[in-house]
């Protein structure tokens, strides 16, 4: 029964060493024992549960972290957009005016030139 146990044991340590998914089933079917015969072994089975919660628990961070960093960049590309209308106008204005300086320029060339 050792036996039985130093194998799920190794199982149980290879696949959280490797992150993989962990279930009662999966380790059973690993270690060469059966399902029921890991529900009645409480240090495996609190095991398995705890790995299962800290699996959960970095999947839950790393939605987290891709939700606030998708939410980051959508706020980057509305403040970009906004920006990029400012300095649009920006430009008109100064098209305009550069436009007016030019038209008093010819003014006061055919103004000092004279008839």
């Amino acid at each position: 029964m050792d036996g039985e146990l130093d194998r799920a044991r190794q199982t149980l340590a290879e696949m959280a060493d490797a992150g993989e998914p962990v279930t009662a089933a999966l380790v059973a079917q690993r270690a060469g024992v059966s399902r029921s015969w890991i529900y009645s072994q409480p240090e495996l089975r609190d095991q398995i549960q705890q790995l299962r919660s800290l699996r959960a628990d970095a999947d839950t961070v790393r939605n987290t972290v891709t939700r606030a960093s998708d939410d980051s960049l959508r706020q980057r590309l509305v403040l970009a957009h906004e920006r990029i209308s400012r300095l649009r106008e920006e430009n008109q204005q100064l098209r305009d005016a550069l436009a007016h300086a030019h038209g008093q320029l010819r003014a006061a060339r055919l103004h000092t030139e004279g008839p």
